[in-house]
């Protein structure tokens, strides 16, 4: 499950994702009503989104924030990551933020591991080829679908 973290970053990237081509950059404040995201907590993941390079921010009036790539090549993985931790459903089969379970005294004979290894590997295989660009299609085309 995502945490509610992530999903926030995702919506607001996606904010960010929309307005790519703009002229000048995405107010927090724009950002927060638009998406309903709690300012305070918008800013922390906004900032923690800056420190991973995934956005800039520019300062006065006209400042915001904006994304440092093309939304083609901000990957669903690469936001999980930053904000969420692991994509795995257990530690013991995570790349990046690996546990031993205590519960399993040979991981390798583990049934349940190998079941959450392949959903492990599923899954990084469909977040790391879905872009945010990618996202907004998928909204356009079920907006289409709802309205027809």
């Amino acid at each position: 499950m995502l945490p509610k973290k992530t999903k926030y970053a995702i919506k607001a990237l996606l904010a960010l994702a929309k307005n790519y081509n703009g002229l000048k950059p995405l107010a927090i404040s724009e950002i927060a009503e638009t998406e309903k995201i709690p300012r305070k907590f918008l800013e922390a993941i906004l900032l923690e989104l800056r420190h991973q390079g995934i956005v800039k921010s520019k300062m006065g009036p006209t400042g915001g924030y904006y994304l440092t790539k093309h939304p083609e090549e901000v990957m669903l993985s690469t936001i999980i990551r930053s904000t969420g931790g692991p994509i795995a459903l257990l530690p013991c089969v995570s790349l990046n933020f690996y546990e031993k379970c205590e519960e399993c005294p040979e991981e390798e004979k583990c049934g349940l591991r190998d079941v959450v290894l392949e959903v492990r590997d599923a899954s990084i295989k469909i977040l790391s080829k879905t872009s945010l660009a990618d996202i907004l299609k998928r909204e356009k085309k079920l907006s289409k679908k709802i309205n027809s």
